[in-house]
């Protein structure tokens, strides 16, 4: 089978296409899945860049979000069948195989129904940002209805999604972009206030909107500098929530105010091999599978691309300020 190969740590032009053996069912749980595409996110960019999670050798295939047809079973499979169109998160860390490949194989209990409305390319762009969002905004940030959320780099991946899930629990949303066209993207996802940090940055502009009193929940998708000056818009007794390190920075004021921090990485349940947790991600896209065929949630891809552009992929991406999602079709 073709697959796009990591064959060294360093820029994108270390992705590159290969003929491979194809994987086979070695355990008896498990599905073998014809992969119709691969969604395209930050964290392929720097394990590509800075290595795997893994003590293996290269060349590896990257990708953890994937979507594709079941083509064959293992002996005690009993939740799919050939045929299924399943979507999932894994791999792609330097263990198991990731997705910028023509067929993978994955245990059924970590594959999930797609849905019935998306195409494989808008399913293969949501498992990891709707799993990331989800575990920001509800379990590390306890999000209720009538509160009020800030969430950076609203027309992200994970901010588009992030946008649309907090206004199904009923929150009010603030998010913050760099352009116009931008701030009419994140309102069309359901976005009630944009602030365009690039003309006065975003504090002044959250203070004003929330009457001095701050967000409820601030999700910082950005980075130090943005999680260091969202402590001054998150309301106190509020809580901040950040998927990067936030570095060295004084927290007096956030003592002062009695925020709650969290950190979401999504990736944990896998590399620890946390099977209850990784249980909770299934759900996660079993809910959100229903509230997408209602119409409630949808992925933004700005660009499809075949699987031998993967390196292109990597480079929009790493070029920054992109829109929504960009998804490897195989």
């Amino acid at each position: 089978m073709k697959a796009i190969m990591m064959t060294a740590t360093g820029n994108p032009d270390v992705l590159e296409l290969h003929d491979i053996d194809e994987p086979e069912i070695s355990t008896a749980t498990q599905l073998k899945v014809r992969l119709k595409a691969a969604g395209v996110n930050p964290v392929d960019t720097k394990i590509r860049s800075h290595g795997l999670f893994y003590d293996n050798p290269l060349p590896a295939v990257l990708g953890c979000d994937g979507a594709g047809e079941v083509i064959e079973i293992g002996s005690a499979v009993s939740q799919f069948k050939p045929g299924d169109k399943v979507w999932f998160c894994h791999g792609g860390l330097g263990r198991e195989q990731g997705n910028y490949a023509e067929v993978t194989v994955i245990d059924q209990r970590w594959a999930s129904l797609m849905p019935e409305t998306s195409s494989f390319s808008e399913a293969a762009a949501l498992p990891l940002v709707l799993i990331t969002a989800w575990g920001a905004l509800f379990d590390r940030g306890g999000l209720q209805s009538g509160q009020t959320v800030l969430i950076h780099a609203g027309a992200g991946g994970v901010g588009h999604v992030a946008i649309q899930l907090a206004k199904l629990k009923g929150a009010r949303v603030i998010t913050t972009v760099s352009s116009g066209q931008k701030a009419e993207f994140v309102k069309a996802m359901g976005a009630d206030e944009a602030v365009i940090y690039t003309q006065n940055g975003f504090a002044d502009a959250v203070n004003k909107l929330t009457d001095g009193k701050g967000a409820d929940l601030v999700f910082d998708t950005v980075g130090a500098e943005v999680f260091k000056q969202s402590i001054t818009v998150t309301a106190h007794f509020g809580h901040l929530v950040t998927l990067l390190d936030p570095g060295e920075l004084s927290l007096a004021e956030a003592r002062m105010r009695n925020l709650s921090i969290g950190f979401e990485l999504m990736l944990t349940p896998m590399l620890r091999d946390l099977a209850e947790a990784r249980d909770k991600h299934v759900e996660i896209l079993k809910q959100c599978a229903q509230w997408i065929d209602k119409g409630f949630l949808k992925a933004h891809i700005s660009k499809q691309m075949s699987l031998k552009e993967a390196a292109i992929a990597h480079q929009l991406i790493e070029a920054g300020h992109s829109t929504g999602k960009i998804v490897l079709t195989v």
